[in-house]
């Protein structure tokens, strides 16, 4: 792969349900070696419709794929199946975690690593791995996953994606149902993975503030568009973004009310870009 060449390419992605519903529409965005990028967006946007596209995971809902094309690792995958993802380096968190209730911990964690064919060794290195990144699951190692909280439930789900020893991994609304802090602690361990192993993160997510705190890039999805995208730091200090998303007034102080009460109403325009009525 060329250094100009991003590792996901999403290009003018259209994705139809049950052959009738357009929940997509020409989405486009791109994750670099070693990225971290965020797509954001209200319920119902089309997050998740866009990491299940990517994942190749539509079929069990009825969707599809019916006009652009995904490109992972320079070559097209979405006429692929979910399973042949995994040996190449691409692994899918998805939204509420999807633990085996009735295995442990380290079972759990194990079944990450089925696809794998580097050895014992290899994969115990990776199961090392997951335990100093979340010492919680360490000492819950032999307990059924059923049992965890939800935070150790994410990091569960987190650490079981880690043991197919990615070069991506996709996450869907990661800090759903969780506190405050247990979040920034998740994020914090994404952090550390991408700075020092090198792995990339493409992070759906409704809480706009925390992604915006750890992504370097971020895309706005309105009804299945792309309808912003830009560094964080420049979407952090954009009005609008501000006012719908973060909840800021135009001083940058806390408002304390729903940033989705005080959103705008938006006006596609043929630009490509939005703009409040």
């Amino acid at each position: 792969m060329s250094e100009t060449q991003p590792l996901l390419a999403v290009n003018g992605v259209e994705v139809v349900y049950d052959r009738a519903a357009l929940v997509l529409k020409s989405v486009s965005l791109a994750v670099p070696e070693g990225g971290v990028v965020a797509l954001l967006g209200p319920n119902g946007a089309g997050k998740s419709t866009t990491m299940k596209a990517v994942a190749n995971l539509l079929r069990a809902d009825r969707g599809e794929v019916t006009r652009g094309s995904i490109v992972y690792d320079g070559r097209r995958i979405d006429r692929l199946g979910a399973a042949d993802l995994a040996p190449r380096g691409l692994s899918l968190v998805m939204e509420g975690r999807h633990c085996f209730a009735s295995l442990s911990v380290e079972e759990n964690l194990r079944v990450g690593a089925f696809t794998r064919r580097d050895g014992r060794a290899a994969v115990a290195d990776s199961l090392d791995l997951v335990y100093r990144c979340f010492p919680r699951l360490k000492l819950r190692r032999d307990s059924p996953a059923g049992l965890l909280s939800g935070g150790e439930q994410q990091m569960c789900a987190i650490g079981r994606a880690l043991m197919a020893k990615p070069r991506m991994i996709l996450l869907d609304e990661p800090s759903m149902g969780l506190a405050p802090q247990l979040v920034d602690e998740i994020f914090e361990i994404l952090r550390r993975l991408n700075r020092e192993e090198g792995v990339s993160f493409l992070l759906a997510e409704q809480n706009a503030a925390a992604a915006l705190r750890y992504a370097t890039h971020a895309y706005l999805l309105e009804n299945g568009r792309v309808v912003l995208d830009g560094g964080a730091a420049s979407l952090r200090a954009d009005p609008v973004v501000q006012a719908s998303y973060l909840g800021l007034d135009a001083d940058g102080r806390q408002t304390f009310r729903d940033p989705a009460a005080a959103r705008p109403r938006q006006r596609w325009l043929c630009c490509g870009r939005w703009r409040p009525e």
